[in-house]
């Protein structure tokens, strides 16, 4: 079996060194870019299994960058590296297409750990298959990530779309926040965080807001579910 191949996108050179040294030592095969455009470049040529960016880089900062990867990638898991922690930065990472975000300074023993998950997470899907997920007037295809609700399609950016791949895999199912946490941020988010919620807010918006029937409902102290009816 391969080596899991990793684009590691930081530009302090000492920093980059260091996690490339650490990475190789894991068993991991790691090409390193220290400009946003050499990333780009290195990624439009060789399939990567798994990115890490650094949020804070010359000329293009790391959202920006991650963005370019999504347009270029949907599916490759992408774990931003930051020392900007507040929720609002971690919204626009997320919004940017992200998987997960580590916050400087970290272990070296987690980012082994969340790239293990993303990785395990792209080979290993515990959910049934199908190319259509359905809920009532509700789909989802799998294969070109279309969203319609009774023939109107839906525009959701990527961690949107994941979410709503969540909870029609398991419609008419209460999921908690740490269900969703760990399901779909591969994360255990502090109890007073507030983004899975945030999220929550986004899709309903989107697919229920503007229709009369109310797929998505809060379970007080429980979680959320996504009736079919």
């Amino acid at each position: 079996m391969r080596n899991a191949s990793i684009l590691l996108v930081e530009d302090e050179r000492r920093i980059a060194d260091t996690l490339e040294f650490g990475l190789t030592e894991n068993n991991y095969e790691v090409h390193t870019a220290y400009q946003p455009d050499t990333a780009l470049d290195l990624f439009q040529v060789r399939p990567f299994d798994l990115v890490i960016l650094d949020v804070n880089l010359p000329g293009m900062n790391g959202f920006e960058l991650c963005r370019l990867i999504r347009l270029l990638n949907e599916q490759v898991p992408v774990l931003l590296l930051t020392a900007l922690t507040s929720i609002d930065h971690k919204v626009e990472g997320y919004e940017a297409g992200a998987d997960d975000y580590l916050p400087k300074p970290f272990e070296f023993r987690e980012l082994i750990m969340k790239i293990r998950v993303l990785l395990r997470r792209t080979t290993d899907r515990h959910f049934p298959t199908g190319n259509i997920l359905r809920a009532a007037d509700l789909s989802l295809n799998l294969e070109t990530m279309q969203v319609y609700r009774n023939e109107k399609e839906i525009s959701l950016t990527a961690r949107e779309l994941k979410l709503l791949e969540y909870l029609l895999r398991n419609k008419n199912r209460t999921v908690s926040r740490a269900d969703i946490a760990i399901n779909v941020w591969d994360a255990d988010f502090e109890t007073e965080n507030n983004i899975i919620d945030v999220y929550i807010n986004y899709i309903r918006n989107k697919v229920d807001k503007p229709f009369p029937v109310k797929l998505i409902h809060t379970q007080i102290g429980m979680g959320y579910i996504l009736k079919d009816s």
